[in-house]
């Protein structure tokens, strides 16, 4: 099962530079041309599933907009579990 995430861009800090789609291994990130922000630039965005939250976004971002989030992984914590009950 492939690793889940998600990135969460503050419009405070994103001035739309694009460095983070042309970065995004699984091209999950577009820019977001519905709203501009409060300095008139269009935001990223998440445009499909399919982040695994590898955080490269988020390394290349000049302007530390952009926060990654990833699941747990399931299968190590069931394990983990198994190990204390027995």
């Amino acid at each position: 099962m492939p690793v889940k995430g998600w990135i969460e861009v503050n419009d405070l800090y994103c001035k739309g530079c694009e460095l983070c789609i042309a970065v995004c291994p699984p091209d999950v990130i577009q820019m977001d041309s519905s709203r501009l922000t409060s300095k008139g630039y269009h935001p990223a965005m998440l445009k499909s599933d399919g982040c695994t939250g590898c955080g490269i976004c988020a390394v290349i971002c000049p302007d530390a907009a952009i926060t990654v989030f990833r699941e747990p992984k399931k299968k190590k914590i069931l394990v983990e579990l198994e190990a204390t009950d027995g």
